[in-house]
């Protein structure tokens, strides 16, 4: 049974990663939006390929819009935490039962 609580601590481990990674990037993509980047640099290119399907859905059920201000970057922002603190939190320690 011990090896299933492995199995799942790396989970967590992984997922933990994944998220605080695309956590920067959002933060990536909030900073460029105040700024005129080039839209055919890579990098620029990159974050907006990835952040966008989960930005767009955001939108799309919440469309909050403020006088030009998209606050769907704070509400994706918000679900990274709590997916970082309940997930992963539960995971561990689920993991930490089987061990």
């Amino acid at each position: 049974m011990f090896i299933v609580g492995y199995l799942l601590k790396a989970i967590a481990n992984v997922v933990d990663i994944v998220l605080l990674f695309f956590m920067w990037i959002v933060i990536a993509r909030a900073v460029l939006s105040w700024v005129s980047p080039d839209p055919y640099n890579p990098i620029v290119r990159f974050i907006h390929n990835v952040t966008e399907p989960v930005l767009y859905r955001v939108r799309a059920f919440i469309p909050i819009n403020f006088g030009g201000i998209d606050f769907s970057p704070i509400i994706v922002f918000l679900a990274i935490i709590f997916l970082r603190t309940f997930l992963v939190s539960s995971i561990l320690r689920l993991s930490e039962i089987l061990l």
